[in-house]
Parts: structure tokens; sequence; C-alpha cells
């Protein structure tokens, strides 16, 4: 929130206060414990240097830390030991990716920045790495992007942390703070006119989504229950759009209120959305059966925020929470169990075409092992194949496979930039995450 009584506008260095939580590079000790070797590396972030153009990076985590891939050249630019089970997700400003690490969002420097200048660009290249630069959060978890804005959401507290993603790496960076009434996995960002849109509930329940104002709830919903996941999606005249998922179906906020999205389900959970401010529909998982270990859904869900209303399509094969993104003309792919790409048309509620990308695959019983991911940047789709230690690079617009690249280790989880802001603020919302 901008109010003042959410307001903290004091730097989240690594002061002497918080070294024990901060990242460093690779010569640091993971949150395990374990210290990991020290390299003679330079600093990241450092060796700044102008080049013609800049290439989209991946970055990927494994068992053993974090690697860098330069997706034009497959070429490792970087190695950074970390072990641990590391989560990743876009910081906002094209360059930099938050690693959910335990207790803490860790920045990592991807080396890359396209800064916009006029009708042109400057590139640049720096060393990438682990920063200096962490945000204790005691079970660190959601990362959202919304308008300019980075929000980190601390599990184990309810603390809520607010950071302009262009100075999510600054170590002086101001930082507005608000926290929930309780603990619980939860998730929250900042509209645009200010106020904070949240969930509330406990460890054992939630099903709350508040707007809050100058420290005034102005609208609220009580029917989600397990409310879980968000994205963004187009607004409307009188403001931002959001949809939560819920497991009796999906809630949707649009013109400063909530609006429940009919399902003919009894359970109905799409925890899993993947949006975007340029569309008005927002694509997520459809689970049917709240007794099943491990659902296996072929369905997706469409879910219309002008209409509330939710359309389901069939795409012919299984698929798990890192099987969602959009296109670049607001596409619905999905990459399900034979390998595939599924193209989904969020107009005619379709699939559309199919692009084989990987080999089949098989979602395995524990979501923290390795499986495939899909990401998109521009027109292109990347595809980590863990099983095969690939990467496969697919042009969305020619529906083919461009390039395979071999992996130096096994991927968990991926995250690409290109150096732009991801959601800048004069356009708002953001791709939604995958949580």
């Amino acid at each position: 929130m901008r109010s003042n009584s959410l307001r903290v506008l004091a730097g989240l260095a690594c002061s002497s206060a918080l070294l024990a939580a901060c990242g460093t590079n690779s010569g640091s000790s993971s949150s395990s414990g374990t210290a990991a070797p020290s390299t003679a590396k330079a600093k990241a972030g450092s060796n700044e240097r102008e080049v013609k153009t800049v290439q989209p990076r991946l970055v990927m985590s494994h068992d053993q830390g974090l690697t860098t891939i330069d997706t034009a050249t497959g070429k490792v630019v970087d190695e950074t030991q970390h072990p641990g089970f590391l989560r990743l997700s876009n910081a906002g400003d094209g360059r930099h990716v938050m690693v959910v690490d335990g207790d803490t969002f860790r920045v990592y420097d991807a080396g890359i920045s396209s800064q916009k200048h006029g009708d042109h660009a400057h590139n640049f290249e720096f060393q990438p790495g682990m920063t200096d630069v962490a945000y204790p959060a005691k079970h660190a978890g959601h990362v959202v992007l919304h308008n300019g804005l980075t929000t980190l959401f601390a599990d184990g507290t309810g603390d809520i942390t607010t950071v302009d993603s262009a100075k999510i790496a600054d170590p002086k960076a101001k930082a507005e703070r608000a926290k929930t009434d309780a603990a619980h996995h939860g998730v929250a960002f900042e509209l645009a006119d200010g106020s904070l849109i949240t969930t509330q509930g406990t460890e054992k329940s939630r099903s709350t989504i508040q707007v809050k104002k100058d420290g005034k709830v102005v609208a609220q919903t009580t029917d989600c229950p397990g409310v879980h996941g968000e994205a963004a999606a187009q607004p409307t005249a009188k403001g931002d759009v959001a949809v939560f998922g819920c497991e009796n179906g999906p809630v949707v906020f649009r013109d400063g209120a909530f609006h429940k999205v009919p399902v003919k389900d009894a359970y109905s959970r799409s925890g899993n959305l993947a949006g975007g401010h340029e569309w008005p529909v927002v694509l997520g998982d459809y689970k049917v059966d709240k007794a099943a270990e491990q659902e296996h859904p072929t369905r997706v869900a469409l879910i219309d925020t002008r209409a509330d209303k939710l359309d389901l399509v069939d795409v012919g094969s299984s698929y798990w929470f890192r099987s969602l993104a959009r296109g670049p003309h607001g596409e619905a792919l999905v990459l399900t169990y034979d390998g595939s790409i599924k193209v989904n048309d969020p107009a005619t509620k379709k699939v559309t075409s199919t692009i084989k990308a990987i080999e089949p695959w098989q979602e395995k019983k524990d979501w923290q092992e390795p499986g495939p991911s899909i990401k998109v940047v521009g027109y292109k789709a990347y595809v980590t194949d863990a099983d095969r230690k690939k990467l496969v690079v697919v042009d969305l617009s020619a529906g083919s496979v461009a390039k395979t690249i071999d992996l130096p280790h096994v991927p968990v989880e991926i995250a690409v930039v290109n150096g732009k802001p991801e959601a800048p603020a004069e356009g708002g919302g953001h791709a939604g995450h995958q949580h």
C-alpha cells in the first residue's frame, strides 16, 4: 500500500542486522548451512559493457545451485553453487531473478539489460551471479509483478514487501510493508490506485480476499475456499482486473468489486493461473477430485474476466502446474504429457494447433522433483525436458522447434529474461505466476 500506515521507507540492504539472512556471491553458505566452495569469479553485476544487442537468458535451478544459459548460443555464462531446493521467479526489471530460498528471497543477476532511450535502446551485459541483496521472509512464498512493482509474500508470518521493480537489486531500495491478519500460504500485490489486494486466512483455512486502502477494507469476498494463485487480466476503464483460484470456482476482481465465477462442479480448483494485462481471458488448471492424492486433469479453464464465465477445453493429455503459459497474441499454451504444446484460442475455446516439443513425460509423485517447464518471451517458448537434460526452443510463429540445447544439470525451475521490464507501470498487469 502507498498509505502512510503501511509505508516503510527503509532500505533492505544486507545491513549488519540482516547479514545472517542475506545472500552473497557463490562463496556464501546456503540456507541449509552447507558452505559452497569459493570461486574467483567477478562480483555479480560488475564488468558493465555496452553491446549491440542482448539475447534472452535462461536461469535454471538444480540440486547444486543455479546455471545461466545464453539461449542464442547455448553457452553457459554462469554457474553459481548454492545447494538446496530453489524456486525461481522473474524479478520484474528484465535483468534479475528472484530466488526463493527457504526463509529468504535472494536476488540473482542474469547479466543483461536493455534500457530504453527515446526511440532506441542501449543494451548492456554484466557479470551474472547471485547478488548480495536479499529480502528476509519466513517461509518465502509468492512473487507477484504488477504495475511496475514486485511484491514478496512470507507465508510464515504474512508479511508483505513491495519494491519498485526497477530497484529490486538496489540495496538502498525503499520498501512498503504490510501484513495479513494471520500467517498463511498467501499472495498480495498493489493495485494501480495504491490499494493493496491480499488474501486472508490461517494455516488451516483461507477463503478471504480483501482490498485495503489507507488501512481500511474497501472490497472483500469470503467465497474463495483454499484461495491459491492469481493472475492479472486486461484492466477496464475503472482499473485493475485480477483472477484468484479457489476450490469452488474462481473469483474475479473487476471495477472495484469481487465477482464469483459459476461452475458446475461442487469441487472446482484452479490454483495455477496464467494471464496478462493485454487479455481479458485467463488460463487456469482445473481439478475436480478433492480426495485425489495426485489428480491428472486433461481439461483446462479459460476464465473470461468481463463475463465472469469459465469454459473448459480438453487438451487430450494431462499436464501439471508448470505447464501453463501465454503466447505473444494471448494464446493459451499447455505443455502436456505427450510432449506437445497445445495451443488454445481463448476466443473459440478450442485447441487450434499442436506443437511437438519434447519427449513424452509424466508428473512425478513429489512436486519438488524435476519435471518439464515452459516459459515464453516474445515469439519463443522455452521448454525444458528434465528427464533428458535438454532445453527446447520453440518458434511459436512457425509452430516448430527452432533449436535444442543440452543442459549441464537436471533442471528444476527456470526463469527467462530478455533485459526489458516485464510488467511496467505504464501498462500494468503481469503474466501470472505458477506456484
